[in-house]
This record gives C-alpha cells, sequence and structure tokens, in this order.
C-alpha cells in the first residue's frame, strides 16, 4: 500500500509543488520584477531570497528527490520494475536539474545579490538588476523544465505501476 499508494502520490504532488514553484517565477514573478523599477526590483528579490527558506518550501525543494528515490526503491523492492524505473528516472532529472542546479547556480547569484548595496542611481541599478535578472531567469527556466520533466516521468511511472 505504502509502496504502490502513498509514496507514488507524495512524489507526484511534492514534483507538481516544485514545477510550480520555479514556473511562476518564469511566467509572472521575474517578468514583473523586470518592469519594475530596477532599485524596487533588487529590493524585492533580495527579500523574497531571503524568505525563501522556511518550513513551507523546505518539502517541495529538500524531499522531493528523497520521496521520488524512496518510492523508486519500494516499487523495485515490489518487483515493479517498470514503474519503479520511472520514477529513478524523475528522482534522477530533479536532483541534477532542479536541485543541484539550484544549490551550484541560483543559490550563488541570490547570495552575490543579497550583497549588493542598492545604488541611487537608476542607471547603475538598471545594470545591477540586467547583469542578475538574465543569467538567473536562464538557469531558472532550466530547472524549470527539468522539473516539468520530473513530473511528467512521475505521472509515466503511476500509469505503470500494476
Amino acid at each position: 500500500m505504502i509502496a504502490t499508494r502513498i509514496l507514488p502520490l507524495t512524489s507526484l504532488l511534492l514534483s507538481g509543488a516544485i514545477f510550480g514553484f520555479f514556473y511562476a517565477w518564469v511566467c509572472s514573478t521575474m517578468w514583473g520584477l523586470d518592469a519594475a523599477d530596477p532599485a524596487t526590483a533588487i529590493r524585492a528579490m533580495q527579500a523574497m531570497n531571503a524568505s525563501v527558506r522556511n518550513p513551507v518550501f523546505f518539502p517541495a525543494f529538500f524531499l522531493t528527490p528523497v520521496v521520488l528515490a524512496l518510492t523508486a526503491g519500494a516499487l523495485l523492492l515490489q518487483k515493479q520494475r517498470d514503474a519503479g524505473l520511472w520514477f529513478a528516472a524523475a528522482a534522477g532529472v530533479y536532483a541534477i536539474g532542479g536541485f543541484a542546479l539550484t544549490g551550484l547556480i541560483n543559490v550563488p547569484m541570490n547570495q552575490a545579490l543579497a550583497l549588493v548595496e542598492v545604488p541611487g542611481s537608476t542607471e547603475a541599478a538598471a545594470e545591477i538588476w540586467k547583469s542578475y535578472s538574465e543569467p538567473w531567469q536562464f538557469w531558472n527556466q532550466v530547472r524549470t523544465a527539468a522539473s516539468g520533466i520530473t513530473v511528467l516521468l512521475t505521472g509515466i511511472g503511476l500509469i505503470k505501476i500494476a
């Protein structure tokens, strides 16, 4: 019951939650910040980055690869090879394209932005914001795509459960 119902559904829930989190940055948050005054955008992003490490964010970001891997292992132990391999693939895609990418690229960018003192000059703020926003959005789109693929692989794994 746990391996065939609870873990797979929890995997889907967590995968969907983190995909939605990254996707919201792609299609609204960053576009809104790019349209705002650059100094305001910098301050807002600094505030959002400071607030994201919280108990609500924790399960989706940190537990998704763990639950996907547990699901894969449990299904493989129950001789549900096809389903287990799809969940293992989902765990791998998210671990590399979502979790590791965030830790290696987006988090260091966020930490660097946190140290920025917002300049009084609109031009200087615009340059800081552009040099942060453009690469950050590129890498966020990569982790969003990886997280979306994770949801898809998780769904295929659910379909394969006997």
